[in-house]
């Protein structure tokens, strides 16, 4: 069994925004696996049960606010008795421009408070994530500012391109496994950030 959780923020006045990129790819899951919706509530998440390919798969959206992902995350991968090498997490990354996507096997939060918290609470930095390129903030703006704020235009239309490819990524995870999905996936779009900027 695995979990695939998209971070982000509940409420709507964040949709959209930067730091809910990892929401927008669960929305494009539950489209590509059947029009599904988030049903469950429990756990402090919006969750539903499906199955990719021969796997079954929860499908989760934590309701606790981005710093306090893991206290939902946590808890129902627990319940479920799903290892964290199975516990996909889905976040946005500063560091990359939009439309870039890179699959991490494990790795430390990089600065990333959802993931922190989410380390914090599993005790292991050791789960799978895919991180999506949302852009640096310019000079003299404030980080919050920057993650809480949406995509121009232009930016918008690359990160429609990246959830799609993020969501095949994550079947292409649980189907094939995550080396060969890194193999697939993890080629830069944009050609101007390291790898593990």
């Amino acid at each position: 069994m695995w979990l695939i959780a998209g971070l982000g923020n509940p409420e709507k006045k964040y949709v959209g925004t930067r730091h809910n990129a990892g929401f927008a790819v669960i929305d494009v899951l539950c489209k590509e696996l059947g029009n599904l919706s988030l049903e469950s509530t429990k756990f402090r998440g919006a969750y539903t049960k499906t199955r990719i390919g021969s796997e079954e798969v929860l499908l989760l959206k934590p309701l606790t606010y981005m710093n306090l992902s893991g206290e939902s995350i946590v808890p129902l991968a627990q319940y479920f008795k799903i290892p964290k090498e199975h516990i996909l997490v889905l976040s946005d990354e500063i560091s990359f421009a939009p439309g870039d996507i890179r699959i991490r096997k494990k790795g430390s939060a990089g600065g990333h408070n959802g993931l922190k918290n989410i380390i914090a609470h599993l005790h292991s930095e050791e789960f799978p994530r895919i991180r999506l390129g949302v852009g640096a903030k310019g000079e003299k703006e404030d980080l919050a500012h920057h993650v809480l704020s949406p995509f121009s235009k232009a930016e918008q239309a690359e990160m429609e391109d990246a959830y799609e490819r993020a969501a095949k990524a994550c079947i292409a995870i649980v189907e094939k496994g995550i080396d060969q999905a890194m193999n697939e996936f993890n080629q830069k779009k944009k050609g101007k950030e390291e790898a593990d900027a």
